[in-house]
């Protein structure tokens, strides 16, 4: 899906509490737009923003930000989170997710639960991205 209509964009501090921000952020727009099934979104968006807090510059730096960025269609909600990107490449995702571990699971969620997920990435920043149904 090529994102239709962008819904809207927040730039957040790159510290935990922006998760919580995100998700609520996140919830709002979908709302506004019509859409009733969110706690998968919600969930998702989560994952991805306290990834780029923890594993990136965005949570290394004292000024850090993560950009989140959401577009829907009329039943695909795509989201993009941007940090500002780190040394190494993404964390290798395991095959099957420990139900037991306290962390670990936030890109086998992704893959797990959406429809479609990706990044992309340059020298300054890297952009996880998923895309899943929602009716």
């Amino acid at each position: 899906m090529r994102p239709a209509t962008l819904l809207g964009v927040v730039e957040l501090r790159g510290a935990t509490s922006s998760v919580t921000l995100a998700r609520a952020y996140t919830r709002g727009l979908l709302l506004a737009a019509g859409y009733r099934e969110l706690d998968d979104v919600e969930l998702l968006v989560g994952e991805l923003v306290a990834n780029a807090i923890k594993h990136s510059e965005s949570g290394r730096k004292p000024d850090g930000m993560v950009r989140l960025r959401v577009y829907a269609d009329t039943d695909t909600v795509h989201v993009d989170v941007t940090d500002e990107g780190s040394p190494g490449p993404l964390p290798q995702i395991p095959a099957q997710a420990d139900p037991l571990s306290e962390s670990g699971r936030g890109l086998w969620l992704v893959r797990e639960m959406s429809t479609s997920w990706g990044w992309t990435q340059d020298a300054a920043t890297r952009t996880v991205w998923f895309e899943i149904k929602c009716h």
